[in-house]
C-alpha cells in the first residue's frame, strides 16, 4: 500500500470531521471532542465505586433517574498526580443510546474548525495507537498557537479494553 494514499485519506477524514468542539484539559495537554456528543458538563462529584472495576472507571452516579459510568480520563490517559479542584469537572456524553460521564482537569472552550484546520494524526508505527484520534487542529488565539488533540470519543468509549459501548450500537 502507498503510503501518500494512507495520508491523503487520513486528510480528507480528518477534513471530513470540521464543526464545533469542546475543548477541555488533561495535565499539560489539550483535547476536542465533538460538542454534539456533549450532554451536559457538571462540577465534579464523588461516584459510588464499582466491584472489581479498572482504576479509571470511579464509579457511577444516579443522573435525574440515569445510572451513568464515570470515568477519570487523566487515570485512563496514565497521567500521574491526578487531583480534584474546583477545575475538575463532569463532561456527561450521549453516546451511541449510552450515557457516559469523563472526569478531566477543566474545560476550556467550544472551537468551531474548519477542515483545513485538522491535520491528520502522525504514524507512529504501532509504537503509539492513535485509532481513537481525528486528527490534530492547531488553533491561532491571542497571537499564540495551541494545538488541539481531537478524540473520536464514541471510539474510545466502544475499544475492547473500555468495552462501555458496544461496536454495533457506534454503527447504528
Amino acid at each position: 500500500m502507498n503510503p501518500s494514499n494512507n495520508q491523503s485519506s487520513a486528510a480528507i477524514l480528518a477534513a471530513s470531521r470540521a464543526g464545533e468542539y469542546l475543548s477541555f484539559r488533561l495535565g499539560a495537554e489539550e483535547y476536542g471532542i465533538e460538542i454534539l456528543k456533549v450532554q451536559e458538563i457538571r462540577g465534579f462529584e464523588p461516584s459510588t465505586k464499582m466491584i472489581n472495576a479498572p482504576a479509571y472507571v470511579l464509579g457511577v452516579v444516579n443522573l435525574r433517574g440515569v445510572i451513568v459510568p464515570i470515568l477519570d480520563m487523566r487515570l485512563k490517559f496514565n497521567m500521574s498526580d491526578v487531583a480534584y479542584d474546583s477545575q475538575t469537572v463532569t463532561i456527561v456524553l450521549s453516546l451511541a443510546r449510552q450515557v457516559v460521564g469523563i472526569v478531566v482537569d477543566a474545560v476550556s472552550d467550544v472551537v468551531e474548525l474548519k477542515g483545513e484546520d485538522i491535520k491528520p494524526a502522525p504514524d507512529f508505527t504501532g509504537a503509539i495507537d492513535t485509532q481513537q484520534v481525528i486528527g490534530i487542529a492547531t488553533i491561532e488565539q491571542d497571537q499564540r498557537q495551541r494545538m488541539l488533540i481531537l478524540i473520536d470519543i464514541e471510539k474510545l468509549m466502544s475499544s475492547a479494553e473500555m468495552g462501555l459501548i458496544s461496536q454495533n450500537e457506534v454503527a447504528a
